[in-house]
């Protein structure tokens, strides 16, 4: 089959052929269809989330499946699917009660094993990470959901824990961040974003942003005390600190943006956290038990996340994308999926 691959660090990813994927006796192989190229992709190609070498980057992915092992029941060769890129093992009790995306044997593609940026690609667990997609909605808004929406929905639903009428602050609006814009507007919570460019803050305000500001010291003035809820959708010591120093008394931080580098061990503001009993809640992508929910949202108008797709390209292109992400781009360009 025909995969993107890079054999080190940094190095040009090619497309080449190479062996397809064996399926596992409890997993499937998915043709896939639609592919997303995710920041996430680019950190793992830069060394900063090691991989196994060479690697097949990919996490955000659509398809049908192709073949599936002698253990699974509960799917045929050519459903229609997607996959959340942290694939749980399906057994420990992490798993048996629905939250795979912490489960500690977890595999992703892309990350572990070979990713999406090829003809096929295997799913571990297949029962238990296959998420059957709705007739309505197409591979392209399928992929788009793999890493930065599904992860926002998670983020707002699961662990911030939004409800009608609140306040959202939204801190950096790349694919997460403008995400959970659409999210928090489509659950009927009062958005605000931040973020210094001004693309980016125009996007927002196209997707239902009510108020967008180029300074974190503005939210509490904007939301009349402080937002609910805060999410930092970048994912550094300042913007973690703005998020919480945003929220109104018993408010919700939720960080999404991966803290890396000279972030991992970022100071908080920890008195403002007592004082005002603020929690500070992590968020790590979206278990597949959990993707109904989206789903149903999206096939009843009520999310749009195709919006989100700025152009798509061929496979060939996947890896010329992924080393683009070197160079500076306005965060408000739109993602980027690979149609196979």
């Amino acid at each position: 089959m025909r995969a993107i691959v890079y054999d080190a660090v940094g190095a040009t990813p090619v497309l080449t052929d190479v062996p397809e994927p064996d399926c596992p006796a409890d997993g499937a192989v998915v043709a896939v269809r639609a592919t997303g190229i995710c920041r996430s992709d680019w950190h793992a190609w830069k060394g900063h989330d090691p991989v196994p070498l060479p690697n097949i980057p990919g996490h955000e992915f659509a398809g049908v499946v192709s073949s599936i092992g002698a253990q699974v029941t509960g799917f045929a060769v050519g459903d229609r699917v997607t996959v959340p890129f942290v694939n749980g093992c399906g057994r420990c009790e992490w798993c048996a009660t629905g939250q795979a995306q912490v489960c500690p044997e977890q595999t992703q593609p892309g990350f572990t094993h070979p990713g999406s940026f090829a003809e096929q690609v295997a799913v571990r667990a297949a029962d238990f990470n296959l998420v059957r997609l709705p007739d309505d909605v197409d591979f392209v808004t399928a992929a788009s959901l793999g890493c930065r929406f599904a992860t926002a929905y998670h983020a707002l639903t699961a662990q911030g824990r939004l409800r009608a009428g609140e306040w959202l602050a939204v801190l950096g609006c790349g694919g997460v961040g403008l995400s959970a814009v659409m999210v928090g507007v489509a659950l009927k919570a009062q958005v605000v974003v931040v973020d210094p460019s001004p693309a980016a803050r125009q996007r927002a305000h196209e997707l239902g942003a009510h108020v967008v500001l180029d300074d974190a010291n503005g939210i509490v003035e904007a939301t009349g005390g402080g937002a609910h809820v805060s999410v930092d959708a970048l994912g550094s010591a300042a913007t973690a600190t703005a998020s919480i120093l945003g929220l109104r008394r018993r408010g919700r931080h939720v960080q999404v943006g991966l803290m890396l580098a000279n972030n991992a061990l970022a100071a908080l503001p920890w008195g403002a956290v007592v004082a005002r009993e603020l929690e500070v809640i992590g968020s790590h992508g979206m278990p597949a038990v959990d993707y109904p929910g989206l789903l149903a949202m999206i096939s009843a108008g009520r999310l749009a996340p195709g919006a989100l797709v700025g152009r798509t390209v061929g496979l060939e292109q996947a890896g010329v994308e992924l080393m683009a992400m070197d160079a500076p781009v306005p965060s408000a360009a739109g993602l980027v999926v690979a149609v196979l």
